[in-house]
């Protein structure tokens, strides 16, 4: 029998055995077997449970994270004496039953006699008297067991198993402090924006693309530009206008002489796409044509020219900006390649002292260069941390109830949006809401993602998503608007969400029974 000894917090002291079928702890005695009065502890924190022979911790998706043996993790095999730590609580993890295995391998190992040689060899013979359920001990070397936990997604798996290995997890512990870094030296160039350079890094290590829209003048080129400097990027600037061709993005085949040979052949001159970081500059002045040019480059990272496909270099990222403004002459982007967009970001007037500063360094002669924090490499692996981090169902349940609330064709939609939306986000939004909240946890040197990282992401990513009707326009509400009433109206799973209907299970009863009983309540309508 497993149980756990309390060491801290309002159980502290008491022993509490785990039955087979495991427990669910969190502060909610709804959602959760063992509730915990702490507050730092959330409804549906962790589940303990045993698989395969195993007693398996997993993190639900907890806004503070769980920690075993002071290593914060998403989901853990437990060995006896490990101490885990939830919110203000600890314990101790015992599982008596893979001790007394052990003692019983050792005692089968001493005592055994010798067999005939036709019999078994010695470590055939001990898989044969021992149950074959391996123990937590037998799942880690020996010179393993000093960096404990054991957590799964870890050395035992391959990296291309898309777990994250122990180099990733320690590119996000201290990717807290590159932020900060980070935020540091483009501060020496831009003043304020914070909120735009978090995003932008946000969609970066996602793996997105941005649009950024606001008035001329805002440092959005230099905010740019200084991201790639900080970051090690090779970057591109296209100003995009009305004679714009695709072949002066991606490139074109030049006829030229072979000065060996003496032969003409083509070579083929790169265009500016081939880069880490493009900054397409007032997209909406260039006719479709030109724009459907960033789609492959978008999507697939690669671009074709002619019958050949070149792959572009990794990172690839696009970031592309708007005059709000100034319409005319211009070719609004349709909606199919906005919908390619990660983000739409916003960028607004400075503040007061902002602005002074603003005023104060771009008139004097000091010329401050920012300094690379990351490289190229670092970003690629940060991208790739991004899609290994694991998401809780809570999350997920969070993020869809937020998307169709969009939706006005939908029965249950909220007030809002059936008054004042035409049309809701497509299902791209619930995938780029979870991968930004992802990339918002590893900005901050987290493992785990919750809820309040979907609502800070769901501006940029659902702004340009939604489309309002005559009614919004006429009121003035603006997409924004609408969203962050849905954040505050939208609520978080609660216990009803978790609670499996029971009629699922009788339902095909139900069925079969139906057409026996639909001629008697025939005959009862003729008479």
């Amino acid at each position: 029998m497993a149980e756990i000894i309390f060491t801290a917090g309002p159980y502290e002291g008491n022993k509490l055995e785990l039955p087979e079928t495991g427990i669910v702890i969190g502060r909610s005695q709804e959602l959760s077997n063992l509730a915990i009065n702490d507050g730092q502890i959330s409804s549906r924190h962790a589940s303990l449970r045993r698989e395969n022979g195993k007693w398996i911790i997993e993190d639900l998706g907890s806004s503070n994270g769980t920690e075993v043996n002071g290593m914060p993790v998403k989901i853990v095999e437990l060995k006896t004496n490990d101490k885990v730590t939830i919110g203000s609580t600890s314990f101790t993890f015992i599982d008596n039953i893979a001790e007394t295995a052990q003692e019983a391998v050792l005692v089968a190992s001493l005592e055994t006699p010798p067999e005939p040689q036709d019999a078994l060899p010695p470590e055939e013979n001990k898989q044969a008297e021992i149950p074959p359920a391996p123990t937590p001990q037998e799942t880690v070397p020996p010179a393993q067991e000093p960096t404990a936990p054991n957590i799964i997604t870890n050395k035992e798996k391959p990296s291309d198993t898309g777990l994250a290995t122990e180099e990733d997890l320690a590119l996000v512990q201290k990717m807290k402090d590159y932020t900060v870094a980070i935020r540091n030296e483009i501060s020496k160039v831009i003043v304020g924006q914070r909120e735009v350079l978090d995003q932008v890094l946000m969609c970066m290590i996602a793996g997105g693309h941005a649009l950024l829209i606001g008035l001329p003048g805002m440092a959005k080129t230099l905010t740019v530009s200084t991201i790639a400097k900080v970051l090690d990027m090779k970057f591109k600037r296209v100003q995009f206008t009305p004679d714009l061709m695709p072949t002066d993005i991606i490139g074109s085949d030049v006829l030229e002489t072979n000065k060996q040979t003496g032969e003409k052949e083509f070579r083929f001159i790169k265009g500016p796409i081939f880069c880490n970081l493009l900054l397409a500059d007032e997209i909406n002045r260039t006719p479709p044509k030109t724009q459907a040019a960033l789609l492959e480059a978008m999507q697939e990272k690669r671009v074709t020219a002619g019958n050949t496909t070149y792959t572009l270099d990794k990172p690839f990222f696009v970031l592309a900006t708007q005059n709000p403004i100034e319409q005319e002459g211009t070719y609004p982007l349709p909606e199919a390649q906005l919908d390619r967009f990660m983000f739409n970001i916003w960028v607004d007037y400075p503040l007061q002292h902002e602005e002074e500063q603003i005023i104060a360094a771009t008139t004097s002669g000091k010329v401050v260069e920012p300094q690379k924090i990351l490289d190229r490499n670092q970003v690629i692996q940060l991208q790739e941390v991004v899609r290994k981090i694991p998401v809780s169902d809570h999350v997920v349940k969070y993020v869809i109830k937020l998307v169709r609330a969009t939706r006005p064709q939908y029965e249950d939609a909220p007030q809002i949006t059936k008054t004042y939306i035409g049309t809701g986000a497509g299902p791209r939004a619930g995938q780029n809401l979870v991968l930004a909240a992802k990339a918002r946890a590893v900005l901050e040197g987290r493992i785990h993602v919750s809820c309040n990282d979907i609502r800070r992401a769901a501006i940029p990513v659902l702004r340009h998503r939604i489309i309002t009707n005559f009614a919004a326009d006429s009121e003035g509400l603006t997409t924004m608007d609408i969203i962050k009433k849905l954040i505050e109206e939208i609520k978080e799973p609660g216990a009803e969400d978790y609670v499996p209907a029971p009629a699922t299970i009788n339902q095909p009863q139900q069925q079969a029974q139906q057409p026996k009983q639909a001629p008697v309540d025939n005959k009862k309508k003729k008479r």
